[in-house]
């Protein structure tokens, strides 16, 4: 481990930024529903949705961006309906209550949806839908974020990074999970690679001329590359539909920052589509059977391997975070620096 890094149990790392988050002014419940989500998509490698996103969201939470205090309002409008106002809240508690009502309404109905709307940064969506393949449920997510991509042979931003996210359940194995950004990466790893001073590599974006660039700052001023050239952005329209028209939440463009402190708030969306075998059974089987043909090829690996691996091994050794992160939320809980 470098000296610039700290190791800190999963558990304690929810501690700490339960205990930041609780420091200025979010109300218990919500900050521990956040740590859980900030630090489980650490776990699993995605460090640009872990503790880099805490000194942000306090920022938020301090300007009256992000309502430390929400309650998300969760209602069941129909046998396989579930909305939820997360009321200019942070999204992970409205994730959670809606999520808890989406699996008991897809075990009863067969399918049910998940519509979220005036939320915020919904982080690693893949830990949201394997909560859904963990109660044996075929699971996909989408999301809309600030406008950062433009359509295909457009300059001007209109659709978020608008990631999808897919999880199956396998019996005795961990389930299938697979999540991915429409940009060529999450703008997450962007402001990381900005706060760690660091370049970013050739085709992630563009800068607010429209040229290659790998500043990160500049980056964050212009537009991410989606992936696929036409065939990404026309996948980021069909979340854009599902995430802000459909669930009644802003549009990209409307989305305010999640990595300022100014601003209204963002009003993002959320969409889930839970799904129950009708043969778990015969399901399992054939889903073997298709999977063991990408496992026995030669140099293939399964989507999210390495993510399986990564979520293992933090659980047993914990996670290696920045120092500088660890001492802001320690600042922030009111703790002596160590």
């Amino acid at each position: 481990m470098s000296e610039s890094h700290e190791i800190l149990s999963l558990a304690e790392a929810e501690a700490l930024i339960a205990s930041a988050l609780a420091g200025v002014g979010v109300a218990a419940p919500a900050a521990a529903s956040v740590a859980r989500a900030l630090v489980a998509a650490e776990a699993e490698g995605q460090v640009g949705h872990g503790f880099s996103r805490l000194a942000d969201y306090a920022a938020q939470v301090q300007t009256g961006k992000v309502d430390g205090a929400a309650v998300p309002i969760c209602q069941r409008t129909a046998p396989g309906r579930v909305e939820v106002d997360a009321a200019h809240g942070f999204a992970y508690p409205a994730l959670e209550a809606g999520i808890t009502a989406l699996i008991e309404a897809a075990q009863a109905a067969g399918t049910a949806s998940l519509a979220i709307r005036r939320s915020h940064h919904c982080g690693a969506l893949s830990v949201q839908v394997e909560k859904l393949a963990q109660a044996g449920l075929v699971g996909l997510m989408v999301a809309n974020a600030p406008a950062a991509m433009a359509p295909f042979g457009a300059k001007t931003p209109v659709f978020g990074t608008n990631p999808i996210a897919f999880a199956v359940p396998r019996p005795g194995k961990p389930p299938l999970v697979i999540d991915l950004s429409l940009s060529r990466v999450a703008r997450g790893k962007v402001m990381h690679a900005k706060k760690s001073g660091q370049p970013i590599p050739e085709g992630w974006a563009l800068d607010a001329e429209g040229q290659p660039t790998t500043d990160a700052e500049a980056a964050l001023t212009g537009t991410m590359l989606p992936i696929g050239e036409a065939k990404g952005t026309a996948l980021a329209l069909m979340v854009e539909i599902l995430a802000a028209s459909f669930t009644g939440a802003n549009a990209s463009p409307g989305i305010s920052s999640f990595f300022t402190a100014d601003g209204p708030p963002p009003g993002a969306g959320q969409f889930l589509l839970a799904l129950q075998p009708a043969d778990a059974a015969g399901f399992a089987t054939r889903l073997e059977a298709l999977l063991s043909l990408i496992e026995g090829a030669e140099g293939a690996r399964l989507p999210g391997t390495r993510r399986i691996k990564t979520l293992a091994r933090a659980q047993a050794e914990g996670i290696a975070v920045p120092k500088a992160y660890v001492e802001q939320a320690r600042a922030l809980a009111g703790l002596a620096p160590v």
